[in-house]
């Protein structure tokens, strides 16, 4: 086992201080996960944990309230941080703050991002069942990556991960995917023009539109919709997306 593989990763969801209850609630219910105790000086860090009918999964989402608008961002578990952090740099990163057991970083493109001590999480949480059967899960963080970065990021993503790297469906989607036994990818998506960096995150739903009828009675709206995709808008203020991905590989329908 090589000590800068990554075992296990988490998505995270930043949302504002002010709005934190509003979105840590929401995603909660939308997730079908209980919440940790908070942590942090201003409780502003919780755990979301797999509900009861998955008992014995990791969690593998977490929520920060943050100053400015949120978004969201990947921890990488690692069982040597320093090392792997270490390796971020060599590879084009910045650092930003360390303390121990934790590295935040900023990719080329100006991704923050965290390395973090990996404290033994190995089982991926199953899907969520709404109650008509169809079938959710938050599976993915899409990073919004200016042009003028793009290639710069796909590189540095694929090196630092070690994880499978391709082309995506449409031209301004590029996908690294890790190993089936990790519970999130990476969706990095090319921008229209430059600006500033971003991410949010993205749902697999085995039926759109029934996943959007109960994001809405949770509070969200529809933003807009693309060719296999909803734009979405939680209580807090921040969007994501629902895609017309397989809940169990991720894929599209026709890569079924």
């Amino acid at each position: 086992m090589s000590f800068g593989a990554i075992q296990w990763v988490y998505a995270f969801v930043d949302r504002p201080k002010d709005r934190f209850g509003q979105a840590h609630a929401f995603w909660a219910a939308v997730t079908g996960t209980r919440l940790s105790a908070f942590r942090g000086e201003d409780g502003q860090f919780v755990t979301l944990s797999p509900d009861e009918p998955d008992e014995g999964a990791d969690a593998c989402l977490k929520a920060q309230a943050v100053e400015g608008p949120g978004g969201a961002h990947l921890d990488f578990a690692v069982e040597d941080v320093a090392a792997k952090a270490r390796e971020a740099r060599a590879l084009g990163a910045t650092a930003v703050f360390a303390e121990d057991g934790l590295e935040v970083l900023r990719s080329p493109g100006s991704q923050l991002f965290c390395v973090v001590r990996w404290e033994g999480e190995r089982v991926r949480p199953g899907p969520v069942v709404a109650q008509d059967g169809t079938t959710s899960r938050l599976d993915q963080v899409c990073l919004d990556v200016p042009p003028g970065v793009w290639e710069a990021e796909k590189t540095f993503w694929a090196a630092f991960t070690g994880w499978s790297s391709c082309a995506g469906s449409r031209p301004e989607f590029h996908l690294v995917e890790p190993t089936p036994k990790l519970p999130i990818r990476i969706l990095l998506q090319r921008l229209d023009s430059d600006g500033p960096a971003g991410a949010h995150l993205d749902f697999s739903c085995s039926d759109l539109d029934a996943d959007r009828v109960r994001h809405e009675g949770h509070g969200a709206e529809a933003v807009w919709r693309g060719p296999h995709w909803i734009v979405m808008r939680d209580p807090a203020g921040g969007t994501y997306c629902l895609t017309i991905r397989d809940p169990e590989t991720g894929g599209l329908p026709s890569a079924r």
